[in-house]
């Protein structure tokens, strides 16, 4: 695969639908370039998904893992079933236990092929197979399954240690704690999928509380997988304070900003009022960044995504949790946790994450200049309702660390409605497609995507059906922003 530049030749055009984005075999996200192919995506339609080189790896599977699933099924003779690959047994036992509590009647067994554990079910039991395998985040990474195949070497496992440690010493230096507090997992949501794991272990089965609009799978994990959660939109702390007395929650959940509105709830009061109440706080700061913003004072685990910023590149998984110093459970949870993580990260995955992060202060630096630059220059436009970003929220400006900018995420809604957001994403010269945090810009229809079938709810909740949101890349500033002026403004 030869490698496309996305910072000088995006994937923007009509005849780029489905191309992997970056032009990598593992690449994480893909290419939607026009309106009515997002709205192709989530209506299935055949031609649209048989087109897609790339999806994002939990919801979908990347090419490597797909034949590494249809050779499984074929050698245990199963075309009318679906298999899921995981990297051990314990993972795949948690996927069966779910299948079954969804379908008494299901139908299923665990298969060992090519050393990695398949699960196996009926057609029945593939709609809750899929959504363990979405929302946990704990299935096989596509440099496992390639390995398998034989179509890559297996790293050594002394490799493979020694870019943990140099990545787990990266991660101290910006958490500002022992290396024995951080644990890395396959992907952001299996951080999540430990960190409530452990949770329920010590605070029992009370359901999670979840404060300001989420990331929908950071919402649908504990709602399906675990306990149950609810969510609270409204930030006024009476409010939260009420309902913390009401609903007595196992943990608090919170994004530092919140995705896409790019907001923050008072952690620093929220964390006074959940500490006196013996609450657990849990905090995503996958968009903000714990280079930018200081968090273990106020959280109890800080869980990320560092497929994202941390990686860059946008074609490694992976994800990682970081025990408080500060927290009441620091102890338990050091504990437990590595006691209930099902899998970590693989070390050809490992090894990957340790390459690309090795730039990531100075990385995330230009890309906190760059978008807040293209954030001050949209503000200007007459075409332009509204523009949200960190800078405008003093909650987060309240978390910045000295010399910590907000991250390279911004959205956008036009005054034009639905239309004209159609147009302009339809026109503008950046790639068009799921993720954020690459080196190259991406643009999405956020809600499109994420709340295709539930777009009144999130409207209700204030997030707009027309919100365009950008993940700012490394291209030459005056660039990136002539290809957004020149579209915004009406010829």
């Amino acid at each position: 695969m030869t490698e496309r530049n996305l910072l000088t030749d995006p994937c923007w055009r009509a005849k780029d639908l489905g191309e992997p984005l970056p032009s990598r075999p593992h690449a994480v996200s893909v290419a939607l370039p026009r309106w009515r192919d997002v709205i192709a995506y989530e209506e299935k339609v055949p031609s649209c998904i048989k087109s897609l080189k790339s999806i994002y790896p939990r919801f979908g599977f990347n090419p490597f893992v797909a034949e590494l699933a249809r050779k499984s099924l074929a050698c245990n003779e199963a075309s009318h079933e679906s298999s899921w690959p995981y990297p051990n047994i314990a993972s795949a036992v948690s996927a069966q236990k779910y299948c079954h509590q969804n379908n008494s009647e299901c139908s299923s067994k665990i298969q060992d092929f090519l050393g990695i554990s398949c699960l196996i079910v009926d057609q029945k039991s593939t709609s809750a197979a899929k959504a363990f395998w979405q929302h946990t985040g704990l299935g096989l990474s596509s440099r496992e399954a390639a390995i398998a195949l034989g179509r890559e070497n297996k790293p050594s496992t002394a490799d493979g240690h020694c870019a943990r440690n140099e990545l787990l010493n990266r991660l101290a230096n910006i958490y500002h704690c022992d290396t024995s507090l951080i644990q890395l997992h396959r992907s952001g949501m299996a951080a999540l999928t430990t960190t409530l794991s452990a949770i329920k272990c010590i605070k029992g089965n009370n359901s999670i509380l979840q404060i300001g609009f989420p990331y929908v799978d950071v919402l649908k994990l504990p709602q399906t997988i675990f306990q149950g959660s609810e969510l609270i939109i409204t930030t006024k702390l009476n409010h939260i304070k009420e309902e913390l007395d009401k609903k007595k929650p196992a943990a608090l959940i919170i994004e530092i900003p919140s995705n896409p509105l790019l907001q923050c709830v008072d952690l620093i009061s929220i964390s006074k009022l959940a500490k006196a109440k013996n609450i657990p706080i849990i905090v995503d700061d996958t968009i903000g960044s714990s280079i930018n913003v200081h968090l273990t004072p106020y959280a109890d685990v800080v869980f990320s995504s560092l497929t994202k910023s941390f990686a860059g590149r946008g074609d490694i998984l992976a994800g990682s949790t970081v025990i408080s110093p500060y927290s009441k459970w620091k102890n338990e949870l050091t504990e437990i946790i590595p006691q209930v993580a099902l899998s970590t990260l693989s070390c050809s995955d490992t090894i990957e994450l340790e390459i690309a992060s090795r730039d990531v202060k100075n990385r995330l630096l230009r890309l906190n200049t760059s978008c807040l630059k293209l954030k001050e220059k949209l503000e200007t436009k007459k075409e332009i309702s509204k523009v949200l970003h960190p800078q405008n929220c003093k909650n987060f400006n309240s978390l910045l660390k000295k010399g910590g900018g907000y991250g390279c995420l911004l959205s956008f809604e036009l005054r034009g409605g639905i239309e004209e957001a159609k147009r302009v994403y339809d026109s503008l010269r950046v790639s068009k497609g799921p993720s954020l945090g690459t080196n190259f810009t991406l643009v999405c229809p956020y809600v499109q995507l994420a709340h295709y079938k539930e777009l009144k709810w999130a409207a209700s909740c204030g997030v707009s059906e027309h919100l365009l949101r950008v993940s700012v890349g490394l291209e030459n500033e005056d660039e990136l922003w002539s290809r957004f002026n020149s579209v915004i403004e009406k010829k």
